[in-house]
């Protein structure tokens, strides 16, 4: 399938809680894989429909579940490219230095008027174009055009921080009713109801939160340092811990119904039973490298992950 019709389509033994147990590595296919030097930071999947992004402005789409891949030339811009977001009709890239880049009606990746120069995270677009950016030094952006254009709805820092700093905000999500929900730095977890006229603290911690996921079910994850993982069931307003056995750096977490994969620095552990029980899902080439963000698949129950080495990886556990 064409680019062209790409844009369409878009424009349309385990380790017990707390305990360790054995390795139970799942069966990996390479998709697609770069030089050492490359990388990709994010991956979004919508149906058959995927975007992934990475170092250099490099934007890969696919059409068919994520099976194969094809690179948009030329690149729109050389900055990194650090996080995607997909919702029927709108599709949205953030990256360096403040860079926006959303799909136009015409299918063209098009400059966002952020307003900012600050490196941007994370990025989360709802199916009525209701759009939220985080980033460097407590930014938050919220757009409601499905990206074109942006305003900051960032709170005072002093109320939720411990000597008032400006925290990295590294994920973001936004739910249907447009409720934000942005996470980062000192293990902040955020919450917005009024398209941030106001915000309320979740979560605080020791160790920042590097990925969020709030299914529409209510049930969420939450991953990121010293191997931290949370757990919401009500959509957010309230987080458990969830303990495994590693202390590694978590990036990046994608779940369907009470299957859970996480991904991580030389790490990659998976649950079936909701994050009951873990088991490290890597293998060599996982275990050695780091893989940043997962995404589900529309025709099986496989999940994508990419990361170092611009490698797209299917992962069935």
């Amino acid at each position: 399938m064409s680019a062209n019709a790409v844009r369409k389509l878009i424009g349309a033994g385990l380790l017990m809680a707390g305990a360790a147990g054995a390795d139970q590595p799942a069966k990996i296919t390479t998709l697609v894989s770069g030089t050492q030097h490359d990388a990709l930071f994010s991956i979004g999947m919508l149906g058959r429909i995927g975007v992934a992004v990475g170092g250099n402005g490099e934007i890969l789409e696919s059409a068919d579940a994520g099976e194969t891949w094809k690179a948009v030339v030329p690149a729109p811009t050389s900055m990194a490219l650090l996080s995607v977001s997909l919702q029927p009709g709108h599709a949205i890239v953030v990256g360096q230095s403040g860079l926006i880049l959303f799909m136009d009606a015409t299918g063209k990746w098009t400059a966002g008027d952020a307003g900012t120069g600050k490196r941007l995270f994370g990025v989360s677009v709802n199916q009525g174009g209701v759009a939220a950016a985080v980033g460097a030094f407590g930014t938050i952006l919220r757009s409601t055009d499905g990206g074109g254009h942006w305003a900051s709805i960032a709170p005072r820092w002093d109320r939720f921080t411990p000597g008032g700093e400006d925290p990295h905000l590294y994920c973001v999500a936004v739910d249907d009713a447009g409720a934000i929900t942005v996470a980062g730095e000192f293990g902040l977890i955020l919450r917005s109801e009024d398209a941030g006229k106001s915000w309320r603290a979740l979560h605080k911690g020791d160790a920042s939160i590097f990925a969020i996921e709030i299914r529409p079910d209510g049930t969420g994850y939450a991953v990121g340092q010293s191997g931290t993982v949370l757990r919401t069931s009500d959509k957010g307003v309230t987080w458990r811990e969830l303990r495994t056995d590693t202390g590694a750096i978590l990036l990046g977490v994608h779940s369907s119904g009470d299957r859970v994969l996480i991904t991580g620095m030389h790490e990659m552990l998976a649950s079936r039973d909701g994050g009951s029980t873990w088991h490290r899902a890597g293998d060599e080439q996982i275990n050695t490298t780091w893989v940043q963000a997962a995404a589900g698949t529309a025709e099986s129950q496989s999940m994508l992950v990419v990361g170092a080495a611009g490698r797209i990886l299917k992962v069935d556990d």
